[in-house]
């Protein structure tokens, strides 16, 4: 609709000057000149006397020029067009949306503000008006007169030191445009159901799957780029990544905790895994077993200080367990003292009774009252339990990341090297097998050099090697020492036994333990502890509540001469049962699903009735007063006759010739069968003695083995 009228009807001399509207003065006294030789202020309805301070005269915009009504017309037809202005956001939050715009369009910002800034100091110098201020500063920077008036109106009632924040361009701030045109909500709900998968799909093939599923439904859709970006903005990555690639994803996500090591001391905190290297190493058989050994990755469980980062002690076994546990721990605590902490995970070789029994939160092997405590409860140590499957929780796994390159990629490890992946097999693979001695070797010297080695970039140990940072704390630290007793802790296994009620011998491992002072602990039970290397040479003997009783020696020596031979002989028998079950399964080619699909590709067999030829005889006897008579089909005639075919058909079963293969190859015999039973399908006949021949061989086991043959390859078989 036409407007009838601008937004401002009446102007001064100095606002027509500074509209540059067309075919009007663009200076105040050209404008006045104009006015007096048209003779505006005669006509009372187009020109009155301004109201306020200054007085002067306003002039209806009807006395303009054609050209400059019809551009006013204009201007306020794209007012009435223009979208209502949003609320304006308050003080905390203009500076809020600020902040998160681009620098971009915060240098349109400031550079709008500079501008405001000389229009205002302009209107100051020049008492001309801030409409002219507009106009002459307009004309100098490039920008329209409206447009600066524009940002005028955006900080209108604004203090001084908030103009920036709105005087950013506010298309930032409107609303989402809607879409003239959406898709079907059911199509983004199966595009999302398709793409946050675990198999980690590509976004194209899900829209591809996602639009066939939609032609099918008549549903209305997006295209491609849109819908990615509609779930990109749905969708946070993280979801993403918990949906696509599971939860250790979306937990790598989360910054890792950064934990202060420069308030502990030496020994004061100590924490322990295995690590498996990827070394094929010759393991030598038990003792007394005359067999080359095996060739295996060997596994070693080490301590190493939190504190400096010092590996403390180490001991190589064929798998984790707690015997080597045990003999590591010995050996750390009987060269450098008790650790007040020990941070393990909860893997059955650290969970084991022996080691952490007792010990709070622990979530492997089932709980007794009458549990013993472990070596590292007995020493009063606080153990901590890592997260399992989480290497980040202990600070050894970093060692065992630099000993992966230092001990398994050795030069005198060559050929040996596996590779730290199946897909990263080196050339030489498995062409070659280290000793164990020499192994052993090599890794001391090994780990000898990864504590020694200068220019560590922790911040504990800067610059320096971790033996040097042990050193020097372990110097002024308190150290607790183990004393006699405490190393029985864990130099000798532990296990808890009952005595014998008569004798107070103790069997272990299959060898009796006494001596004469035991018949006091009769019936008790007892905890013993012996050396796990040979504890042959005899065990001592604990109370319930671990008061120490005495040394048994064996007394009776049948059993194995090792502790780890126990172990070694049930993975022996492990070993066995699973090959005996592995020969097992391939004797079976068909399983039983398979079995019952042959079974049912089997046409049932057309079973027909076998009338019967043989009849026995009822014998007849005198009719007794009150009984019917025999019945006619008993006659002596009938019995007869019944009795000659009876004979007849025995003479015919005696004269049958039995099946005889001769000199026939079995395949030529089965052939003759199928030739038989091709005439009978006919309908043929063939002679009795073909009939009872063809169904004593369809019995036997060389028709049904050659019948399996020529159900495998058909007429070809005979060929």
């Amino acid at each position: 609709m036409a407007l009838s009228a601008p937004k401002q009807e009446w102007w001064t001399a100095e606002e027509i000057a500074g509209a540059a509207l067309p075919d009007m003065p663009a200076s105040k006294r050209g404008v006045n000149l104009l006015a007096d030789r048209g003779q505006w202020q005669a006509n009372p309805d187009l020109a009155r006397r301004r109201a306020g301070k200054g007085g002067g005269w306003e002039y209806s915009w009807q006395l303009f020029a054609d050209r400059a009504r019809r551009k006013l017309l204009a201007q306020a037809a794209d007012l009435a067009k223009a979208p209502v202005a949003p609320v304006r956001q308050s003080r905390d939050e203009a500076w809020a949306w600020f902040e998160a715009l681009p620098q971009s369009v915060k240098s349109k910002a400031e550079a709008r503000l500079k501008i405001v800034h000389q229009v205002e100091a302009l209107e100051v110098l020049t008492a001309r008006g801030r409409h002219n201020a507009i106009a002459d500063v307009a004309r100098m920077c490039g920008d329209g007169a409206r447009t600066i008036a524009s940002w005028f109106a955006m900080i209108d009632g604004v203090r001084a030191d908030d103009r920036l924040a709105y005087l950013a361009p506010r298309n930032r701030a409107q609303a989402t445009r809607q879409r003239s045109k959406d898709c079907e909500p059911e199509f983004f709900e199966v595009i999302k159901s398709l793409y946050l998968r675990l198999s980690a799909p590509c976004f194209t093939d899900c829209y591809r799957d996602a639009i066939d599923m939609a032609v099918k439904q008549n549903w209305d859709v997006l295209p491609e780029r849109t819908m990615r970006r509609r779930l990109d903005s749905t969708v946070s990555v993280p979801r993403q990544v918990l949906a696509r690639k599971g939860l250790e994803a979306l937990q790598r996500m989360f910054p890792a905790q950064v934990r202060d090591k420069t308030c502990l001391t030496a020994m004061e905190a100590v924490n322990a895994d295995f690590h498996k290297f990827d070394v094929f190493v010759l393991w030598p058989a038990p003792f007394g077993q005359n067999e080359p050994g095996q060739i295996v990755r060997p596994q070693m469980v080490a301590f190493q200080d939190i504190y400096s980062g010092r590996i403390l002690s180490w001991r190589m076994d064929l798998t984790p367990n707690a015997t080597a546990v045990q003999l590591a721990a010995g050996d750390m605590i009987e060269d450098w003292g008790i650790p007040a902490h020990v941070l393990f995970d909860n893997g059955r070789e650290f969970g084991a009774k022996a080691i952490t029994g007792g010990a709070s939160k622990r979530f492997r092997f089932k709980i007794k009252v009458d549990d013993i405590d472990g070596l590292f409860t007995n020493l009063g140590c606080k153990i901590h339990w890592a997260t399992p499957y989480h290497g980040q929780a202990k600070p050894i796994e970093r060692a065992f990341r630099d000993m992966c390159h230092s001990i398994s990629k050795d030069v005198r490890f060559d050929g040996a090297y596996t590779g730290n992946t199946p897909l990263a097999k080196p050339e030489d693979y498995g062409s070659r097998a280290i000793p164990l001695d020499y192994f052993l070797k090599v890794v001391g010297e090994r780990i000898a050099r990864h504590n020694a080695q200068q220019d560590r970039q922790s911040v504990v140990a800067y610059k320096r090697s971790f033996a040097e940072v042990f050193d020097e704390s372990y110097s002024v630290a308190p150290i607790r020492k183990a004393t006699e007793a405490q190393r029985r802790l864990w130099l000798l296994g532990t296990e808890g036994l009952r005595a014998d009620t008569n004798t107070g011998a103790v069997w272990f491992q299959k060898n009796e333990f006494w001596d004469a002072w035991m018949h006091e602990i009769a019936g008790q039970r007892v905890i013993i502890r012996f050396d796990p290397a040979d504890f042959l040479a005899g065990v001592h003997i604990y109370s319930q509540d671990n008061a120490y009783l005495g040394h048994a020696p064996v007394r009776q020596a049948v059993g194995f001469f090792d502790a780890d031979e126990a172990r070694v002989h049930a993975r022996a028998r492990k070993d066995w049962v699973k090959a005996e079950k592995t020969a097992l399964a391939a004797l079976r080619k068909y399983n039983a699903v398979q079995l019952g699909g042959m079974l049912d590709d089997i046409a049932p067999v057309d079973i027909t009735p076998v009338e019967a030829k043989v009849v026995k005889p009822v014998f007849g006897q005198a009719a007794k007063p009150g009984r019917d008579k025999p019945n006619a089909a008993y006659s002596a005639d009938h019995i007869a006759d019944v009795q000659a075919a009876l004979v007849t058909q025995l003479s015919d079963h005696r004269q049958a010739t039995p099946v005889a293969l001769g000199d026939e190859a079995p395949k030529q015999v089965f052939q003759r069968a199928m030739q038989l039973e091709a005439t009978l399908a006919s309908g043929g006949a063939i002679t009795p003695e073909q009939s009872q021949w063809l169904a004593r061989y369809q019995t036997t086991p060389d028709c049904q083995s050659q019948r399996i043959m020529w159900d495998s390859f058909g007429d070809a078989y005979f060929a």
